[in-house]
């Protein structure tokens, strides 16, 4: 409901403000001239396996007759590039074909663009390969790719990557203003995200404890080159997830000079800079500065957000045989209330505001996380060294009435920590055919939390006062191997993890979280494969659950032996490429049973029906007795660009249903949407124009109504000012299917020192107005009191709101290289 009413006003606000520098910069357009020179490609070329260079291999600009040949350092440079996207290839006798897409060539700055070439084992392989359909041998199935140009002008995504690989099969969204991932009916906490293979745990700011999304992304898309969803078929040097991996591979910093970008969005301003620092390392930097608050604050909305982040990448190349890279990322987030009364309020807005002031904490959240890999290479393969650090803080107090003049009204405040440090070791052997790979990592963890709480459960006056520190230590240990055979028709990957932790007494022995996992392809036709497989996989749960204590100090969950969830999944596919034409088709079965699922003790709901939203998920007792399952099948068309048109259309029919250990059989999860589509389509147009469209439309997913008789009592609701579900009705109600249409146009200048690029972003275009759950609130008087049921003295006066999400939502944008 939070995100659903900020939404409205955001909406209105921009409508208001932003319509100014849209008319100055369609003046600007109009008005501004280009200059008319030539741009530059150039790079080097490596060996993937053993980073040697690799000479004289033919490097060409598809549908052009630009083109090179790379040097015996494996150095080349494209001159005289006019303006514009292109596809890049590079070939070589003894290696398999790449390509590059949408590589942007404008005249302020060369074009860095490096080539890592895989050996080809058959020479009579009839695949050509690129460098987004690539297949790659760990993970053959289930791997969606995003480049850097598709996730900029991805309509409606705001540059934000959250949003953006929403339109991938298998992907559910909310209709409202978060980006929670969803893939494949699984729960936002089941997926794990990698910078350059360092662990990021939080990408969003105002995550959700104990889960993951949050209403803005972190990265900056400015400083991502690819970024990967692996859906299924997880390699076995991957670990803790259930539901997908997210490898994002950040550009390397410029080698020559500086360079320096500038946007200004709607809520934001980001500065990013790159360039070399000396001869051995180049650089990548950016920061963020949100100025919501002041636009929330403006249009009168109950809430404050601001946020700030920030990511550094450096690269050092220590010699030809060893690259050292550091990343860091991070964010600040605080969320205040605004209790100043708007000047025009009708009383449906009053009473909907003073609701919101009444449950909402004030919260201030931040994240870091930073880490080291080493890679040393050798002739027949690499090793790669990595250590991390991340750390989640955050904080949350309410009082009643917003009066912190006396202790007595504090109704709680929540402080935790949760900090990782990470060490893992992995050593890649490729010989002509297969590839080896194993490894090990160790992590120790810390959860720290001070909790008071006046009222655990609605119907008791219990009063939780703890602090406490947990500590933890999780180990593992992996080997795969891929091994191609029939004259690389048949790829055949199978591997093996082994993962323990001291949490409790069945986790503490890695004997009990064996992961096996074992993935087919096969070659049926030149580019037509099918795919297969089938694995069983381990992810501990949150720390909110891991480090719960109660009064006494005691830890719960672990005296309950808390387990590694499990997941059994079943994968099959076909995949059609068609190279020339930029084009690939999939579709994918998909069979996952989960065991092992922490449920709540104090209400026996599962915690996958309980959902998630700002806060904290699975600070309470647990045990480890749900089971559940999610099943489906999804297909995907897309088309990269060509002849200056680009597109992705997903299907996803997918079911996600959860037992609770106080009913019987399954019913729905919260995260199951049913029915899943995603259309996506753009065209580039003479003189850098461009635009985009995506539609969507999902089906609605199951809630938990409201008890009302509970709610309304007295009693009740001063405990907390908020309803009660009602759980004899878990996930009992669905609500209707959402749908939405997205627009974006962009346009490009080029001069010869600078570049300019202005985009005006339209989300929700025809103003659907999305079915939420309704809201539970009192009525009051004029004057802001709750008044009583004039029938039943023991109650508050309750009533029901309508609460639609989605709004016509402009966003307009410039972006600055220089």
């Amino acid at each position: 409901m939070v995100e659903t009413l900020a939404g409205e006003r955001i909406s209105t606000l921009i409508k208001r403000i932003l319509m100014k520098p849209i008319l100055l910069l369609l003046a600007f357009v109009f008005f501004s001239f280009q200059a008319f020179t030539q741009g530059v490609i150039r790079g080097k070329i490596t060996n993937r396996v053993n980073n040697q260079p690799v000479a004289f291999a033919n490097v060409l600009v598809m549908r052009s007759e630009l083109g090179a040949i790379s040097d015996e350092n494996g150095f080349y440079e494209i001159t005289k590039v006019p303006p514009g996207l292109y596809n890049v290839r590079v070939s070589f006798v003894g290696f398999k074909t790449k390509t590059q897409f949408e590589i942007q060539v404008n005249l302020a700055k060369p074009v860095q663009l490096d080539f890592d070439l895989s050996e080809d084992a058959s020479e009579l392989s009839e695949v050509v390969v690129s460098s987004e359909y690539s297949r790659s041998e760990e993970t053959p199935l289930s791997v969606r790719k995003l480049n850097a140009n598709e996730i900029e002008r991805y309509p409606g995504g705001n540059r934000d990557i959250s949003r953006v690989i929403q339109s991938l099969p298998g992907v559910a969204s909310t209709p409202s203003f978060r980006n929670d991932i969803l893939i494949r009916g699984g729960a936002p906490n089941e997926n794990k995200f990698f910078i350059d293979e360092i662990e990021v745990p939080v990408i969003n700011h105002f995550a959700t404890q104990g889960s993951s999304g949050g209403p803005v992304g972190i990265l900056n898309v400015n400083l991502i080159k690819n970024v990967d969803l692996i859906a299924g078929g997880f390699p076995a040097n991957r670990m803790d997830a259930l539901s997908s991996f997210f490898e994002f591979q950040l550009k390397e910093g410029r080698r020559d000079k500086m360079a320096t970008q500038l946007t200004v969005g709607a809520s934001e301003l980001t500065l990013s800079n790159e360039g070399p620092i000396g001869e051995k390392t180049t650089y990548l930097l950016s920061a963020r500065r949100s100025y919501l608050q002041g636009l929330f604050k403006l249009i009168g909305l109950p809430f404050l957000p601001t946020f700030n982040d920030f990511q550094l990448k450096t690269t050092t190349k220590i010699n030809e045989k060893t690259e050292l890279t550091f990343i860091g990322v991070g964010a600040i987030d605080k969320f205040a209330l605004n209790e100043d009364v708007p000047d025009e309020e009708s009383q449906e807005d009053r009473e909907s505001r003073l609701y919101l002031l009444d449950v909402l904490p004030v919260q201030n959240q931040w994240n870091y996380a930073t880490g080291l890999k080493l890679k040393r290479f050798r002739e027949n393969g690499f090793w790669t060294f990595v250590m991390s650090r991340n750390m989640l803080n955050n904080h949350a107090v309410k009082y009643a009435g917003n009066d912190e003049s006396s202790e007595e009204n504090l109704l709680y405040d929540y402080l935790s920590q949760e900090s990782e440090n990470k060490f893992r070791a992995e050593n890649s052997i490729f010989k002509k055919g297969f590839t080896v790979k194993y490894g090990v990592n160790y992590e120790y963890s810390r959860y720290f939390i001070k909790n008071f709480d006046r009222s655990v459960l609605a119907s008791s006056e219990e009063v939780i006062n703890v602090e406490s520190t947990s500590n933890f230590n999780l180990y593992g240990g992996f080997v795969s191997a891929s091994k191609y055979f029939y004259d690389e028709r048949l790829l055949i990957t199978g591997g093996v993890r082994m993962d323990g932790a001291d949490f409790g007494k069945t986790a503490k022995n890695p004997f009990n979280q064996v992961s096996p996992r074992v993935s087919f392809s096969y070659q049926l036709k030149p580019n037509l494969f099918a795919t297969a497989n089938a694995g069983i996989y381990y992810q501990k749960p949150s720390y909110t659950v891991l480090g719960f204590k109660d009064s006494n100090g005691e830890l719960i969950n672990q005296v309950n032996d808390v387990r590694f969830i499990r997941n059994s999944q079943l994968i099959a596919g076909i995949e059609l490429l068609i190279p020339e034409k930029n084009r690939r088709l999939t579709a994918e079965a998909f069979y996952k049973k989960y065991s092992n699922y922490p449920s709540s003790v104090r209400n026996g709901i599962s915690l996958a029906n309980l959902g998630a939203d700002f806060g904290v998920i699975g600070n309470e007792p647990v045990e480890s007795n749900s089971e559940g399952r999610a099943y489906g099948l999804e297909m995907l068309a897309q088309q990269r660009l060509f002849n200056n048109f680009y597109g992705i259309a997903s299907l996803t029919l997918v079911r996600s249903e959860f037992t609770n250990p106080n009913t019987d059989g399954y019913i729905a999860s919260s995260w199951d949407n049913r029915f899943i589509v995603s259309l996506t389509a753009g065209k580039r147009f003479g003189n850098n124009w461009e635009i985009g469209a995506r539609w969507r439309f999902l089906g609605g997913t199951p809630y938990t109504p409201y008890d009302f008789e509970e709610s309304s009592l007295i009693r009740n609701w001063d405990l907390r000012n908020q309803p009660i579900l009602d759980f004899t009705q878990i996930n009992a109600v669905r609500l209707q299917g959402f749908h939405q249409m997205d627009v974006r146009l962009d346009k490009k200048y080029f001069f010869k020192k600078w570049n300019l690029n202005w985009y005006v972003d339209i989300q929700n275009a025809y103003n659907f107005k999305a079915e939420q759950p309704p809201s539970l609130v009192p009525v009051r008087d004029l004057e802001g009191n709750i008044l009583v049921d004039p029938s039943d003295p023991s109650r508050y006066h309750l009533k029901y709101l309508n609460n639609p999400a989605g709004t016509i939502l402009p966003t307009v944008g410039i972006i600055v290289e220089f």
